[in-house]
């Protein structure tokens, strides 16, 4: 049985990926910080805590050799340099990125977007041929860059593929966007606002569809760079409806033409231009095909956060969704809009 060392096993992506390869046959030693106590794992596979940090323990857990090791939460440069630096031990890695490394050609992406004119013009959809940021420490898309960069010009000789990730929806997430939707129907409201007349669309990826394409990747073995996106792309709108078919919800949508005014009508998709990812070499490459779409995926999302909310603040919930998006939930100015 071949073994495969599975790095963030317990967040959002890792679960599904450690699943995937347990199905398929591989033993599995899924690491994380917390040691995946509250995973629900079968037999083949290992947990076993790590600090991602910590060069020796990751050294510890890859042991003698693997045949895979999927990084989950790889972030900088110098993750890259740890796998790289066990690459006579390791016979391919698959590696999690962002596609937050594109820029249009202008030099705007996704660390230009508030300033004036900075939104990217990207092409329609993006291919992985697309210029890339500059690498670099500043900002989560340069680290993502740079880690990219370190993966693929080492010269280690580890085959590694690079999946370049879009905006990652499902159960155990800490940036839950469907959660805009989801509470204001948990909070009883009939009425919302949509900027760009609800027809902003931004790529999402459901963390079954990038465990499969984890589970393509380990058995093709090779360097490669591919997006990791859902097989559609969802307006804003659509993804309100199909929120509400889930949470038998009715409610009325006001649309504005333009951008959000202040907080009203701004949502965590709410783009000016389309945002969407060429699915096609991973198709011709591994064979790819979405285990599940955005509409099927739905159910448990919306489970689990109705779960997670239960007699709690959002904020308290989830601080990397509040602080990326303080007034999501600004009723009072939603209010004050639809009086006028």
């Amino acid at each position: 049985m071949k073994r495969a060392v599975v790095i963030g096993a317990s967040g959002q992506i890792g679960r599904p990926a450690v699943e995937a390869l347990a199905r398929d046959g591989w033993a599995v030693t899924a690491a994380s910080r917390g040691g995946g106590r509250d995973a629900a794992w079968g037999e083949g596979v290992r947990t076993v805590r790590l600090d991602r940090a910590d060069d020796a323990a990751l050294a510890r857990v890859v042991g003698d050799g693997c045949d895979l090791l999927v990084d989950v939460v790889a972030y900088d440069a110098g993750h890259a340099r740890q796998l790289t630096g066990l690459a006579d031990r390791i016979g391919s890695a698959v590696v999690i990125s962002s596609v937050s490394v594109y820029e249009d050609g202008a030099g705007r992406g996704f660390d230009t977007q508030g300033e004036p004119d900075g939104f990217p013009v990207y092409p329609v959809p993006v291919p992985e041929t697309q210029p890339t940021v500059a690498p670099g420490g500043a900002t989560s898309a340069t680290r993502k860059a740079a880690l990219e960069r370190e993966l693929l010009d080492s010269g280690s000789g580890l085959p590694v593929t690079v999946l370049r990730a879009g905006a990652v929806h499902g159960p155990y997430t800490p940036l839950p966007r469907e959660l805009y939707f989801v509470k204001r129907n948990l909070d009883g409201r009939e009425r919302r606002v949509l900027a760009f007349r609800g027809e902003s669309r931004f790529h999402p990826s459901s963390a079954r569809n990038i465990a499969e394409l984890v589970r393509l990747a380990a058995a093709r073995p090779g360097t490669r760079v591919l997006n990791a996106c859902d097989g559609q792309t969802p307006t804003a709108a659509g993804i309100g409806a199909a929120v509400d078919a889930v949470m038998g919800a009715r409610t009325r949508t006001a649309y504005l033409d333009g951008p959000p005014a202040g907080s009203v009508g701004r949502t965590p998709w709410s783009v000016p231009l389309p945002v969407v990812f060429d699915m096609s070499a991973a198709e011709r490459e591994l064979g790819y095909r979405p285990v599940v779409s955005y509409d099927e995926s739905l159910s448990a999302t919306v489970e689990w956060l109705t779960g997670v909310l239960r007699g709690r603040d959002w904020r308290a919930c989830f601080p990397l969704l509040a602080q990326a998006y303080p007034d999501l939930f600004d009723y009072a100015a939603e209010d004050a809009w639809h009086t006028v």
